[in-house]
């Protein structure tokens, strides 16, 4: 690009298909270079960075206004970054993780030329305690956590291979993806060196939360009707999933929420009243729907259809008709 273009493009390329923020090159459009990659693998979107010396920050309203609630997992390559959330800073050097929230308010600052893998990973998909979310944030991970220092080698690779990325079974690895980010979070916060048991009951947890996917839509999902179908107590349920940083309940009411979110976008939101769709996905009525729905993404489900499903006016609608009229 010519240099004089070069800063519009970046902010474009970043709004359009990662994240909306506000950009500072500290430098003229001469001195500014850059280069970027954009991907998808399944419901998680990939960026890979190299470039001069730039801060990005995240404004109240830009988070405000975020209607895909995400966590951004940052892997520094070269150079340092400062990160900053929940009045919070950290130094992220080559080889270390950082987290933060799409939803609220961060600043992202690189002194000097940089690389940087970004992957931006649906708040739904992690299912991780707002509390947890808030204590990771803007932390600095890797030093002494032998679980992030694996998940950089991994993530590493997911996010630079596009063979990977576009493959048949790029949508498979998602759920491990999102496994291995919530252990990298729990044992940052839980036992630095946690014993063989809890490293045993991963493969567990994975099954747990395929089970639960498989079933959002059967009103008699359970905890004792997870557990039996896992030959394990209720308590021990709460015990493997307490261990991946899940809390039950808000889990399955996260994933349901996430099917309602879908469906109300999709071709058939139009068609089917959303106490309905509510109601396939375990919500007692439109109420209960509407409250959880504006909660967790704060937009009311009718607001979120009319965006993907516009309404015509009634002129629009008379000039159709009229249209049709005509010989």
């Amino acid at each position: 690009m010519a240099p004089g273009d070069r800063e519009d493009m970046i902010r474009h390329a970043l709004w359009k298909s990662f994240s909306r923020v506000d950009i500072d090159h500290h430098a003229p459009q001469g001195n500014i270079e850059g280069r970027m990659g954009l991907g998808t693998v399944g419901p998680m979107k990939v960026c890979s960075a190299q470039g001069t010396r730039v801060s990005l920050r995240r404004t109240e309203r830009l988070a405000r206004e975020d209607a895909e609630p995400a966590v951004f997992l940052g892997l520094q390559v070269a150079g340092t970054s400062l990160v900053g959330q929940y009045d919070r800073q950290c130094l992220v050097r080559p080889g270390n993780l950082v987290v933060f929230e799409s939803t609220a308010p961060y600043t992202l600052r690189f002194e000097k030329a940089f690389g940087y893998l970004s992957l931006r990973i649906p708040r739904e998909a992690l299912a991780l305690p707002e509390r947890v979310l808030r204590d990771v944030a803007a932390v600095t991970l890797g030093p002494g956590n032998p679980t992030a220092r694996l998940a950089f080698t991994y993530f590493s690779q997911l996010a630079a291979s596009e063979e990977i990325r576009s493959g048949a079974h790029a949508e498979a690895i998602t759920g491990p993806s999102v496994e291995l980010l919530r252990a990298v979070v729990t044992s940052q916060f839980g036992d630095a060196s946690p014993g063989r048991t809890a490293a045993s009951e991963v493969p567990l947890s994975l099954r747990i939360t395929q089970y639960i996917r498989e079933h959002l839509a059967d009103p008699a999902l359970s905890a004792p009707r997870i557990a039996a179908a896992h030959d394990i107590s209720v308590r021990h349920l709460y015990t493997v999933l307490s261990r991946s940083g899940i809390s039950l309940g808000d889990w399955i009411r996260t994933q349901r929420l996430a099917e309602c979110r879908r469906e109300l976008a999709g071709p058939g939101g139009r068609v089917r009243t959303i106490a309905g769709i509510g109601r396939k996905w375990g919500f007692v009525n439109a109420t209960h729907l509407s409250k959880a729905f504006k909660q967790a993404y704060g937009i009311s489900p009718r607001d979120w259809r009319e965006q993907h499903h516009p309404t015509p006016s009634r002129g629009s609608a008379a000039r159709t008709v009229a249209r049709a009229d005509v010989p």
